[in-house]
């Protein structure tokens, strides 16, 4: 009987497979390759609807090392070319080009892409309601050491039915995002345009400070302009583009010609239209953009830091360093000196630590963002320990038992260790990242959208801003010596401060439950109930036996590393969304648009300090409160958890770190982002302007 048990089950679920019904094989067609090139069609939709116009997808791969091209590809290349002929039910397809970026190889300008590209198609059906049979030939140039005209021919077959998202929403969704549009989501405007000879001047603003600019311009009959100079101003957020024809003849001439032009700036972008207008120009030269804006992004990044200080993230520390301050009180000048040194020099050293995390992550292709290590238990666990072992220093349950080089590396809090103090500043750090302060998305972003140099030089630039309290107390050490002297009230003062830190560790131990499961949760909080236990009992052991508290305290440590490890049940769990918000589906944001609805999308973290901030002191509190549970759709894209669709969304709009809220809207079919720490005023004028009809 065994023996015909294996191929009747076979057979059954091939039968049912059979059964399935067409729309859930329709969300992409079959990949089909030729030389260095895979394609295939995508469907955000699983059925054709009532739909006047299908979103789809073609998704192009090419093999590392080769590149294809835009429809302007430059001084050299040919821009794709699909057909359609043999498709049934179509009556127009409409293909838009993502931004692409420029490509120079032996002085040649080019301009496409590389690696992969998916252009986005608005499929009309001649019949809507009926089955579309979609068909392909896509010709383009791929290019390496050699250039290569390739052919790919792909297909995809979408029933009747309910025009329900599909499996490929997402990535249809994302590739939607990545075609400029017409500036407002991305926060970029071109002023004016004008020509002098064969050279054209474009003015351009932007929300935040431009990274590095590009600009390509498009007229008929076709003109080739090498690559533009810029010139910044407005701290970053005004750039002028200078851009040379390469022929210095151009027949017909400039001015009055029609233009279309592209401006990209990494993650933005945006087309617009204009008009060629005769006007003076500025001289080549001046101040380059990539290295001038650098220098901008370090002055912001440098204020972001400061900011830092005043979240509630790092005020406990802070109140560490201010019992440091009180212990240093009389002391010579150069031990105060040296101590708060020593802090700044751990708040360093940690900005380049997580610089170096952030070039190694984005070089492997994964997620990357600003207080992203909180979405790990195991970090979480990290920290609810170390947060513990500083609690329980204030306490003085372990300043005696423990060998002196650990005493100086950990429980230097009143600054008997400078490498105490070291710690104090890489402590700083670790719990300032769940928080985000003005400037600092920007300079993150801008960071994390460029190469190794600038990440190691903005998070440099914010290590100093977070360290300039204590390099001003190096600087100034009469400071501390004036404060009042040490006495029996710091007792007091230090059990309040552990007292604070405590509350640090619950609320690590809230975000674990959502991690991990409040089981996990629970293990963990009675380990560190015990440890701190363990630690004031080893206190009043013999002098001979007093080494026992410290050891039981590290097995219950690594006891906590081990319980998300072996028992962790949360991490699949569907993130709880409040009955007035609707779970983030970005898919569904332009069907609710063309709808004439307004959307909200509130990207959060229950790691994320300034979020809850948000939410308590602006969304969920009056006339906002009331117009995100009216007509507006409000979305709430949980990251606590990793998510590669809430990361990459991140991307598409720039962003590295949270909270990003951005509003939706017929009046801004693009979205108007909004500012890191919202106001009432922010949120109602941007719903307003959202939901006006153009």
């Amino acid at each position: 009987m065994k023996r015909f048990a294996s191929p009747l089950i076979t057979g059954l679920l091939l039968w049912a497979f059979l059964l399935l019904p067409a729309e859930a094989l329709a969300a992409s067609g079959p990949a089909v390759r030729g030389g260095p090139v895979e394609a295939r069609l995508l469907s955000a939709v699983e059925g054709t609807g009532d739909l006047a116009g299908v979103p789809l997808a073609l998704e192009v791969k090419l093999d590392k090392g080769w590149k294809t091209y835009w429809r302007s590809p430059g001084d050299a290349g040919l821009p794709p070319r699909v057909e359609w002929t043999g498709s049934t039910n179509l009556k127009d397809a409409e293909l838009s080009y993502p931004a692409p970026h420029r490509m120079t190889l032996l002085g040649i300008e080019t301009i496409g892409y590389d690696g992969a590209v998916t252009f986005p198609i608005r499929a009309v059906p001649a019949e809507p309601g009926k089955p579309m049979e979609i068909k392909a030939g896509l010709d383009l140039l791929a290019c390496s050491e050699i250039c290569v005209p390739q052919r790919v021919d792909v297909a995809l077959s979408l029933p009747a039915g309910p025009a329900t998202p599909g499996p490929e929403a997402n990535a249809v969704s994302r590739a939607q995002n990545t075609v400029p549009g017409d500036g407002r989501a991305a926060g970029l405007e071109i002023r004016a345009v004008r020509t002098q000879g064969a050279v054209v001047e474009v003015e351009a603003a932007a929300r935040e400070p431009f990274g590095k600019p590009d600009l390509f311009i498009e007229t008929d009959p076709p003109v080739i302009f090498k690559a533009p100079t810029v010139r910044l101003s407005d701290a970053g957020r005004t750039a002028v583009l200078r851009l040379e024809a390469v022929d210095a003849v151009i027949d017909p001439p400039l001015p009055g010609r029609a233009a279309t032009l592209t401006l990209v700036d990494g993650a933005h972008a945006m087309e617009a239209k204009r008009a060629i207008e005769a006007g003076a120009v500025g001289r080549a030269g001046g101040a380059v953009g990539p290295a001038a804006n650098l220098l901008s992004m370090l002055a912001v990044a440098l204020l972001g830091g400061l900011i830092l200080n005043l979240m509630p993230c790092v005020l406990p520390v802070l109140s560490l360093k201010m019992l440091s301050m009180v212990a240093h009180s009389g002391a010579p000048r150069h031990k105060v000196r040296a101590g708060f040194l020593a802090s700044a020099a751990g708040i360093l050293a940690s900005f380049l630590m997580l610089a170096g995390a952030m070039v190694g992550l984005k070089a492997a292709g994964a997620a990357v963002g600003w207080g992203i290590q909180f979405q790990q238990p195991l970090f979480l666990v990290f920290m609810v320990v170390l947060v513990t072992l500083f609690a329980a220093n204030l306490w003085g349950l372990f300043e005696i038992p423990l060998p002196r080089f650990l005493a100086d590396t950990v429980g230097g809090t009143e600054g008997h260790g400078y490498g105490g103090q070291f710690a104090t500043g890489a402590f700083a750090t670790l719990l300032a990242t769940p928080c985000s302060a003005p400037f600092l998305g920007t300079a993150v972003g801008f960071a994390l959208a460029n190469g190794p140099l600038e990440v190691f030089a903005i998070f440099t630039a914010l290590g100093i801003g977070l360290a300039l309290p204590y390099l001003l107390v190096a600087a100034f050490p009469s400071v501390a010596r004036h404060l009042p002297r040490p006495g029996r009230w710091m007792v007091a003062l230090r059990r309040v401060l552990g007292g604070a830190l405590a509350l640090t560790g619950v609320w690590l131990l809230s975000v674990m439950a959502v991690q991990a499961g409040e089981a996990v949760a629970g293990l963990v909080a009675a380990l560190m109930a015990a440890l701190v236990l363990a630690l004031w009992l080893g206190r009043r052991l013999a002098a001979g036996m007093r080494w026992a508290g410290p050891a039981f305290a590290a097995l219950l440590t690594l006891a906590a590393f081990i319980v998300p490890v072996q028992f962790g049940s949360g991490a699949d769990a569907a993130p709880v969304v409040a009955t007035s918000w609707k779970p983030f589906d970005e898919s569904a944001i332009g069907r609710l648009v063309g709808e004439g609805r307004t959307v909200f999308v509130d990207v959060t973290a229950d790691w994320c300090i300034t979020c809850q901030a948000n939410k308590k002191l602006v969304m969920n509190r009056g006339e906002v409160a009331k117009r995100l549970d009216g007509d507006v759709v409000a979305m709430r894209a949980d990251w606590t958890r990793p998510d590669e669709r809430i990361a990459a969304y991140l991307a598409a709009h720039g962003r590295y770190g949270i909270p990003f809220n951005i509003v939706y809207g017929p009046g801004a079919p693009d979205g108007i982002a909004l500012p890191e720490l919202l106001t009432t005023g922010a949120v109602l004028d941007a719903l307003d302007k959202a939901g006006k009809r153009p």
